[in-house]
């Protein structure tokens, strides 16, 4: 039987298919998940543990009807309190997300507790955002700490480790500060009720100038009596500064958030309600010497300022002041001279200008520049006459030697003659010209000579 696709005319437009991969299958379904879930509270019981040499842990969070793979990375695993065990029951916070390899659907933990530590996390999480919502943790109403307290006062157990590590900080950094203990429970039933009253009194008294609220640390159990509504309103409402330092450094409780300051153990609040001796100390060491030497100029400066002081006086003085007009009369007198005699200067030259200018215009002047000119023409005309002559008496001695070297009287003063007849004066070039009888005359360079033609020789042409 053919398929669908097989039945379809060769004309007819073809579906595009978008053909996915298992890989990129896997990674577009992680996508959405990890893009449509936010981190959210899953509460189930262990099972399947693993703990592989790495650190992680791997396990299967389940219930009655279902079970999901987890994974909690050696980072996370870290701030866990407890040791995880099959059987246990946990509340998780987890993102979702999958394992692309495989294609396993998977919670990766980012925070893990007991079932039943997970039920007072709630209930704290649910007071933590109304007591936020009614201003109690705003920063803007947090106190400053004063920079120099003569007296502090410790909340806490007197017999806990804790006022033993605030004393010890206290007597290492200033022993000079007074310490007043205020001994409350810190944990127990009854330990929220004495705190709240114990704060309310260190505040009615007014003795101490900041207040250190403190305990170790503990589970969230023992941290409970620091998260109850009547102890955080206390702190937030309490006129005196309060550090809060409840627990280790990865313990917050809710009078850390109402406190104006948060210590993460109880010795680094002693450092922040104390200042240090030794710096305090030095500070006063230097600055003592910055007043020495601000007293030291400042009189330096007034000593300066008198000294001014009496120069002004000096200055103001009537014979000094006539000193002084008299020299300035003197100044504005050398002052006018000079100016005079610049003055002086200039009209000289101006005048000496306008002279030379009126004698080049003057009639003399010009007859006597135009007669110069005159001559300069005519000495230039009779040297150009000269030359020109000379060319031309070069010129015709050229001619005349041209014509002298063409010239037949040249010829005749070598010894030859010109024959030509007397009749007509045809010159002769051939004896055929003539006749026997015929006269003719021969001219020679000085003077001629008449002939009569006796006989004819005519030239020999043979060879």
């Amino acid at each position: 039987m053919p398929f669908a696709d097989d039945q379809t005319t060769d004309n007819a437009p073809q579906p595009t298919r978008d053909v996915f991969s298992v890989s990129r299958l896997n990674l577009e379904v992680r996508a959405a998940l990890e893009n449509s879930f936010p981190l959210l509270w899953v509460t189930g019981e262990i099972s399947n543990l693993s703990q592989p040499r790495s650190g992680h842990l791997y396990f299967t969070l389940k219930d009655q009807g279902a079970q999901v793979r987890c994974a909690l990375f050696r980072s996370r695993r870290l701030r866990v309190r407890f040791a995880p065990s099959d059987g246990m029951q946990v509340l998780v916070r987890a993102r979702i997300t999958l394992f692309e390899p495989r294609g396993d659907f998977q919670l990766v933990i980012e925070h893990m507790e007991a079932a039943g530590e997970g039920a007072l996390r709630q209930q704290v999480e649910a007071l933590k955002a109304r007591l936020a919502a009614e201003g109690l943790f705003d920063p803007a109403s947090k106190k400053p700490l004063p920079a120099y307290p003569r007296r502090i006062g410790v909340i806490t157990s007197p017999s806990g480790a804790a006022v033993h590590d605030v004393l010890t900080v206290l007597g290492r950094r200033c022993p000079a500060i007074g310490v007043v203990i205020y001994g409350v429970p810190v944990q127990g039933d009854q330990a929220a009720g004495e705190i709240r009253r114990m704060i309310e009194v260190a505040d009615a008294r007014a003795e101490c100038d900041v207040l250190i609220l403190t305990r170790g640390g503990g589970s969230l159990e023992d941290l409970m009596a620091f998260n109850d509504e009547r102890v955080v309103r206390a702190v937030a409402g309490c006129k005196l500064p309060v550090i809060c330092a409840v627990g280790h450094e990865i313990d917050i409780t809710l009078s850390d958030f109402a406190a104006d300051r948060r210590a993460p153990t109880p010795s680094a609040a002693a450092e922040l309600a104390s200042p240090d001796a030794g710096a305090v100390a030095m500070r006063f060491r230097t600055l003592s010497e910055r007043l020495a030497l601000a007293t030291s100029a400042l009189l330096n400066q007034q000593l300066r300022r008198c000294t001014g002081l009496e120069a002004r006086l000096a200055l103001t003085h009537p014979g000094r002041r006539l000193q002084q007009r008299s020299q300035h009369c003197d100044e504005l007198e050398r002052r006018l001279a000079r100016q005079m005699a610049r003055q002086l200067v200039t009209l000289q030259s101006r005048t000496a200008n306008l002279t030379g200018r009126l004698t080049l215009q003057s009639p003399a002047g010009r007859l006597k520049r135009e007669r110069g000119r005159l001559a300069s023409i005519q000495h230039a005309l009779a040297g150009t006459i000269n030359r020109r002559l000379g060319q031309l008496h070069q010129h015709v001695a050229g001619l005349g030697r041209q014509l002298q070297a063409v010239s037949p009287l040249g010829t005749l003063g070598r010894g030859y003659a010109i024959v030509r007849r007397t009749a007509d004066g045809h010159v002769v070039r051939a004896c055929d010209e003539v006749a026997p009888g015929d006269r003719v005359e021969a001219l020679l360079d000085r003077g001629a000579l008449i002939c009569r033609v006796e006989s004819l020789e005519p030239e020999d042409t043979e060879v």
